[in-house]
């Protein structure tokens, strides 16, 4: 398995495209994609779990119910939510891609994001379209990428490379999210395709499989979007035997999802909105993998240890604080804690206790823009990570005025 270039367009069959259509304000932010695929998809996806949800979650769920589908657009700016128009909205959003693409409108994925609560204006995706779909290219990843972005800093995609019985398959994907980040179930907004072939059924296991240990092992500020998305389609041009049933192929495809949910989960947590540092918290010894997952989460969903990262303070009390109240079952006696970085790394906690600490190296330690937050428990042998970053003075000033 290695790493290639391309995004959603490095697997066959896909092409893609972003403009300013006219949604946002500001005309050098790309506010439309999509990326569409020369032959039907096998498709799955999966949705947030706040129950207030972005119209374009619900007709995308309706539309791959059947397990198929073969393009996607998403604007940027309006999120589609709590409109009271907002399903015949995303609908029409689907007919419009449909009819200038010459497909079926529910064999279209969905997506908005932006502000909460106006109602989107249709008229410049209308206008749009025609340019969109014109400019339609297997080197438009790039372009679609920076189309879905918000408050982000920078765009986010990847594309791996692997095999599967002797031929060369690809997944690429991208992905937007800086602030109201905490998925339960699903991420921001997250596209993936894979010219694997693999059933409907294969694939939505897997995805909820991979997104249990990358994208939902994210925070940025703890709250649970309502328009999180991931969904992938799969155009089976790769030509590989189809997966459908678990197995060695399976186990291979799984894997390369991972790393490409990984890699997008990294570069959300790094780009959380006013964020210096990403801060990743590893997890050793505990009883069992949902307590491992709990305490991870609980750790860089902490506003004073996110606090204390921006500070460069290694405040471990502030680690421990935040074990003992997440609910995980933890012999707190037995919990030792590693600050590390590329300066290196130093113990600030041994048997549920503080040790003499080298301050100013913690200090060197801890500048760094990227912060592992080791965590040794006694309780077992399971682990898990999570992905988080530093909570600074700018996410106020982001947050105090994103509407305008």
């Amino acid at each position: 398995m290695k790493f290639i270039d391309g995004g959603v367009t490095a697997a066959k069959g896909f092409k893609a495209n972003g403009i300013h259509c006219g949604i946002r304000k500001n005309k050098s932010k790309k506010d439309l994609a999509m990326y569409v695929c020369e032959k039907m998809c096998t498709a799955a996806a999966v949705h947030t779990q706040n129950l207030v949800k972005g119209a374009p979650n619900t007709v995308t769920a309706q539309n791959l119910e059947n397990g198929f589908a073969r393009a996607m657009i998403c604007n940027s700016g309006i999120a589609n939510t709590c409109a009271a128009d907002g399903i015949e909205k995303a609908k029409a959003m689907c007919k419009i891609a449909a009819d200038a693409l010459n497909i079926f409108a529910d064999d279209v994925v969905v997506a908005s994001t932006g502000v909460i609560g106006p109602s989107i204006d249709l008229t410049p995706i209308q206008n749009g379209i025609d340019e969109l779909v014109s400019g339609l290219s297997e080197d438009g990843g790039k372009n679609a990428a920076e189309a879905i972005m918000t408050t982000d800093t920078v765009s986010k995609q990847v594309a791996v490379e692997f095999e599967l019985g002797g031929k060369v398959c690809k997944i690429g994907g991208m992905a937007k999210g800086s602030g109201m980040i905490m998925p339960n179930m699903a991420t921001m907004l997250c596209f993936i395709t894979t010219d694997a072939a693999i059933s409907s059924a294969m694939l939505k296991t897997a995805l909820k499989d991979v997104v249990d240990d990358t994208f939902n092992m994210v925070s940025v500020d703890g709250d649970t979007s309502t328009n999180d998305m991931v969904s992938v389609l799969a155009s089976g041009l790769a030509g590989n035997d189809e997966i459908c049933e678990l197995g060695d192929d399976y186990n291979t495809f799984k894997a390369a999802l991972f790393e490409v949910l990984r890699y997008l989960s990294r570069q959300i947590a790094k780009d959380g909105e006013g964020a210096t540092k990403l801060i990743e918290c590893n997890v050793c010894g505990a009883k069992d993998v949902k307590n491992a997952k709990i305490i991870a989460k609980s750790v860089i969903n902490s506003s004073l240890l996110k606090a204390a990262m921006f500070g460069a303070d290694a405040n471990w009390g502030r680690v421990l604080c935040a074990i003992g109240y997440s609910g995980a079952q933890v012999d707190v006696k037995g919990v030792k804690v590693v600050f590390r970085s590329a300066k290196g790394e130093i113990t600030v906690c041994e048997n549920g206790a503080g040790i003499p600490v080298d301050e100013d190296f913690a200090k060197v330690v801890l500048l760094e823009d990227e912060i592992k937050i080791n965590i040794s428990l006694i309780d077992g042998e399971a682990t898990a990570t999570a992905w988080g970053c530093d909570l600074t003075y700018d996410y106020v000033k982001i947050n105090g005025d994103y509407r305008s």
